[in-house]
């Protein structure tokens, strides 16, 4: 059953791109192979050249009423362009049942199917049941129907009503979806205010005070220079002060997290085609210094394998060791890539080694044998419980 909705959500979704529109009409192909009933009657049914060629007319015409319906199931579409739609279905399927035989019964399941595509809910509901009684009428109206009739009234009630739930579950997709982006947008557009009032209440005062310090200045430089020279160098201590609180606030924004940067980690190695063997984020907290080192050197490995390494496998562990200097956290970033990182180092691993020696940390990272290439950053923790 799980396997028949996945096919009939093929049916119902809107294709948004030239290869999508091929698997939508390759999925309905798929489905109009159970119209062979009807052609199968119509050429080898002993009917008349005459009911033959008004039959096949009336087929095509049913086949292309029912597929411009399909594939227009997620546009918006007046409801009463979409009934009068279903209702010609429902009387084409109808009128070729009773003149042709119990094999054209079988046109109902697709009239209950593209009115539970094309229809909202409200509608689609009813006509769902609809569709699925006048097959039962027609059944009993033609000769030997009822014995067809078993088979199809499941197929023309579920597959309706798989529809209609399809339709509801790709509606609340792209809602859903809609939404996320908009909080995505919000959390943005938040960010970017909390960092303007941060900065303003780091400069603001600062600023101000230089102001006042330069116009003091101005006005002390003809005759008392040497107040004036005070007043500069206290401008000069208030813009370094100032200059080390923007560095701060800045590069706690940029602050990497071993999660953030796991998760990143991931993405980038799927869109390049790599399989990751990715750990868990750990359950200890580091300390923050040592989690952003860290952080920055799995974004830099991770980098180097998908830039340089043409890698089909990378395989990344975290975790802490005891050493004889005492704990360290350390991470190790594989690859059976030809090179994943450049002939000599350069300005990533330069900067990364700076950024771990300042912890007393350390970095190594060179090739495994013929193939391969590895990265492993240590950093000391300290007197850790």
């Amino acid at each position: 059953m799980e396997g028949e909705d996945r096919d009939l959500s093929r049916v119902a979704q809107e294709p948004e791109n030239r290869r999508q529109r091929m698997v939508k009409a390759l999925w309905i192909s798929i489905w109009l192979v159970y119209l062979s009933a009807p052609v199968t009657d119509l050429v080898g049914g002993g009917h008349s050249a005459g009911a033959r060629l008004l039959g096949g007319l009336g087929l095509v015409s049913f086949v292309a009423w029912y597929l411009v319906l399909i594939f227009r199931t997620a546009r918006p579409l007046p409801v009463r362009r979409v009934l009068f739609s279903v209702a010609v279905l429902a009387a084409l399927a109808t009128v070729m049942s009773l003149s042709l035989g119990r094999e054209w019964l079988v046109l109902f399941v697709y009239v209950a199917i593209c009115s539970g595509a094309a229809l909202p809910a409200e509608y689609s509901r009813w006509t769902v049941l609809g569709a699925t009684a006048l097959l039962a009428v027609t059944a009993n109206a033609v000769p030997r129907g009822t014995a067809y009739l078993a088979g199809l009234l499941i197929p023309a009630l579920m597959g309706g009503f798989a529809m209609v739930g399809i339709r509801a579950m790709i509606r609340t997709t792209k809602e859903l979806r809609e939404a996320r982006a908009t909080v995505a947008q919000l959390a943005a557009n938040e960010e970017r205010l909390r960092m303007a009032r941060d900065l303003h209440d780091l400069l603001g005062h600062s600023l101000s005070l230089i102001t006042l310090k330069s116009e003091l200045a101005g006005r002390m430089l003809p005759g008392q220079p040497e107040a004036a020279a005070r007043q500069v160098a206290d401008i000069e201590q208030v813009s370094r002060q100032a200059l080390v609180d923007v560095r701060e606030a800045v590069s706690g924004y940029r602050r990497p997290t071993l999660p953030g940067e796991l998760a990143g980690a991931r993405t980038a190695l799927a869109a390049a085609g790599v399989l990751a063997d990715l750990p868990e984020p750990p359950e200890d907290d580091l300390p923050e210094e040592a989690e952003s080192v860290l952080a920055w050197s799995l974004r830099e490995a991770v980098t180097n394998v998908v830039r340089h390494s043409g890698a089909k496998r990378c395989r990344v562990t975290l975790g802490t060791r005891q050493t004889l200097d005492g704990p360290v956290a350390e991470l190790t970033v594989t690859d059976d890539g030809t090179a994943s990182g450049p002939s000599t180092p350069g300005n990533g691993l330069t900067g990364l080694t700076e950024r771990l020696e300042a912890l007393g940390g350390t970095l190594s990272a060179g090739p495994t044998g013929r193939t391969g290439f590895a990265l492993t950053a240590r950093v000391p923790l300290g007197s850790r419980p």
